[in-house]
């Protein structure tokens, strides 16, 4: 049996291992377990910023994780937030918690008025795809661009 919390400062050091997971399989990031703990403790300590949901086994440690950031839709003119790190430890995949921890997030989010949730994914990462088309979401034909600062 699993069960969804919002992390705390303890789940950060389990939850920074998870990103070392997620980053090592994308192109664009290399896992620094310093660096994932320092933003990892910068969601967590400030909920202004964003939140944190785990996935524990009962009596057990964390086998998913994923973490919204706020910010605000001119468009929409409303809050949304970016869905910045899903991931599910390899030998939990097919059993249903990536899904038990989209639900959560995207009700967590709907119940206190957010009117979009969006994600990235790598461009090539066919099982992402098919995972959070199966999950309500739609691709956009937005183009992403970013600057290092």
């Amino acid at each position: 049996m699993s069960s969804i919390h919002t992390a705390t400062e303890h789940d950060i050091p389990e939850c920074a291992a998870l990103l070392g997971l997620l980053f090592s399989q994308e192109q664009e990031f290399i896992p620094d377990p310093a660096l994932q703990e320092r933003g990892l403790g910068m969601i967590v300590r400030d909920p202004s910023k964003g939140v944190v949901f785990v996935c524990k086994q009962d009596g057990g440690g964390i086998i998913g994780m994923v973490n919204l950031l706020f910010t605000v839709s001119t468009a929409l003119g409303r809050k949304v937030a970016l869905l910045e790190d899903m991931v599910v430890l390899p030998a939990q995949r097919g059993r249903g918690v990536g899904t038990l921890l989209i639900d959560h997030a995207c009700d967590w989010a709907r119940a206190r008025g957010f009117a979009r949730i969006t994600l990235l994914t790598d461009g090539d990462n066919e099982p992402a795809h098919r995972f959070y088309g199966s999950n309500g979401f739609t691709r956009s034909d937005m183009t992403i661009f970013r600057k290092l600062l």
